[in-house]
Parts: structure tokens; sequence; C-alpha cells
């Protein structure tokens, strides 16, 4: 579970999350705590545990996740088995980022490739506080919803090769884009987890090709 240390940054609220022992060795977190009135993270814990090959993550409030060690330039695949444990009560994301800079800082920058239980996606850039949509909301066949246990499992992958970015999951492309669409490939990888969530990711990995 999270011991949490609290940090303003800009105006925002934001916690930085060192983890515990149960936690996948190296891996950093920092939640959200989104204040608007409509949809407020109201749940200040998270549990972050290793499971099997990989590691659960129990909201609460929405958060990215990394290890440093896990910096990658020039062309790369980072992919992720992602299991949705139980859905939420309304429509959450979760997923990958990559390029990631100062996660720990006010001057935060990724980009993250996310899918929800309703069966869509979408890829945003972030940089600061400020968020621009590379794909806006799309449904894809290829994202398995949850079945009658509630479960999903579904396995995303960023492939930067030249260029282009592809967007995968399951095996099948669901977005290109050039990598000048993004605020940048080369940094950080690691998952992102919006709130009231249950995830285990596992198969986390970065190849060169």
């Amino acid at each position: 579970m999270f011991r949490v240390a609290l940090v303003v940054l800009l105006g925002l609220t934001a916690f930085m999350a060192p983890l515990t022992a149960q936690a996948p060795e190296g891996w950093k977190g920092r939640l959200d705590l989104s204040e608007s009135a409509s949809d407020p993270d109201d749940i200040s814990d998270v549990k972050m545990v290793t499971m099997g090959k990989g590691f659960r993550v129990t909201g609460g409030p929405a958060g990215t996740f990394w290890n440093p060690a896990n910096t990658m330039t020039g062309n790369f695949t980072a992919r992720a088995t992602f299991n949705l444990m139980k859905p939420s009560g309304h429509v959450n994301y979760y997923g990958l980022i990559f390029g990631g800079a100062d996660l720990e800082g006010a001057g935060q920058r990724y980009v993250y490739f996310l899918i929800a239980q309703n069966g869509t996606f979408i890829i945003r850039a972030r940089r600061g506080d400020s968020v621009q949509d590379v794909q806006t909301r799309m449904t894809h066949a290829a994202i398995r919803q949850p079945g009658a246990d509630g479960r999903s499992t579904n396995t995303l992958e960023v492939r930067v090769a030249g260029p282009t970015t592809s967007y995968v999951v399951n095996g099948v492309v669901v977005h290109t884009a050039p990598k000048s669409a993004t605020v940048a490939s080369d940094g950080i990888v690691g998952v992102r987890i919006n709130h009231l969530l249950d995830v285990h990711v596992e198969g986390f990995e970065i190849q060169r090709p």
C-alpha cells in the first residue's frame, strides 16, 4: 500500500507515492486526485502490490506508475497485458504511458494510450497540466469487454519505428500517428490506471527492434 506525501503543483493537488516492499522493486507512483465536483477522487487510498509476474493496482484515485530504469530512446516496442478484475461504476481508462519526463515535477510529460471497459480507446499527450488529444475516444472491436464474470484481458502495445508510432490492442493496430503528433516518444515507459479501477498488469516489457 502507498505511503503518501502531499505536494502542491501549479494549483493542482497531487500526491507522490513512494511504494512499500509489496510493490515491484524500483517502481514509483503519482496520484492525480481530481477535485472535479462531477467526478472527484474522494478516496485517497491506492494499493499497488506484486502479483504473479506483474502487479495489481486497486484504487482509489487515478495514478501514473513507472520505474525510471524503463527509459527508452529511438525505436522500441512497449507491451503489457491488462486484466480488468472487475468493472468500475462508470467508464474509466487504463493502459500504457511512454515518452515520460519530469514525472515527479510540475513539468510532467508523457503520452498515454488507454482503453476502457466499454471497448473504447484514447491517446493523449500531457505536458504539465495541459493535455491534448492525439486520438479522441474511439470504439474498436479489438478491445475485449468484460465477460459474465466482470473481467477482461487486453494486451496493449506501443510500437515506435522511425517517424511513426503504432498503437496496438491484442495484435491489431488501432491507430497510427507521426511521432510529431505527441510531446515526445523518448523517455520513461510505464502504466496509467484511472480511478476506481482494479487492474492486474502482467508481461510488462520493452523491446528493441
